[in-house]
């Protein structure tokens, strides 16, 4: 039984993206899955744009090369504005046809999340279809983190 066809993963070219990116590439291969990478560019001016947008290329290349080198049937695609409210508009779009929303999530305190707000809060709130939330590896005592 396939599970999911097209999983969502939404990136934000940190570290964190590894985590998810990697989950979802044995995901995508249990299930047979499409996998689209979804950046959001969030920027203030059109010298940040450019920086940003060349940032997210280099990120968006590398996970989907791991992933075609992975038999992951794999796209990209770069979105601009708030975070949360593009996630929602490819979700409806009448193209959409995803059944699971992946993230990695940043490990905010709750008073952090208050503060800064939370894409995942968000989508959680305002989705009907599952959201995989995976957060960063924690350091453990006495072990150094690679």
């Amino acid at each position: 039984m396939q599970l999911y066809k097209h999983i969502l993963v939404a990136i934000d070219c940190s570290p964190v993206d590894n985590v998810i990116v990697n989950h979802v590439a044995a995901l995508a291969l249990q299930n047979g899955a499409k996998v689209t990478l979804l950046h959001v560019v969030h920027s203030h001016t059109v010298d940040q744009d450019r920086a940003l947008r060349e940032s997210a290329k280099l990120h968006l290349d590398k996970h989907y090369s791991s992933l075609c080198t992975q038999n992951v049937n794999v796209e990209v695609m770069t979105r601009t504005g708030e975070p949360d409210e593009q996630i929602l508009k490819v979700l409806e779009s009448n193209k959409a046809d995803y059944d699971l929303v992946a993230m990695a999530t940043h490990g905010h305190s709750f008073i952090g999340d208050l503060l800064f707000g939370s894409v995942s809060r968000t989508l959680k709130h305002k989705i009907s279809i599952p959201l995989l939330l995976i957060g960063p590896p924690r350091r453990r005592k006495g072990l150094k983190q690679e």
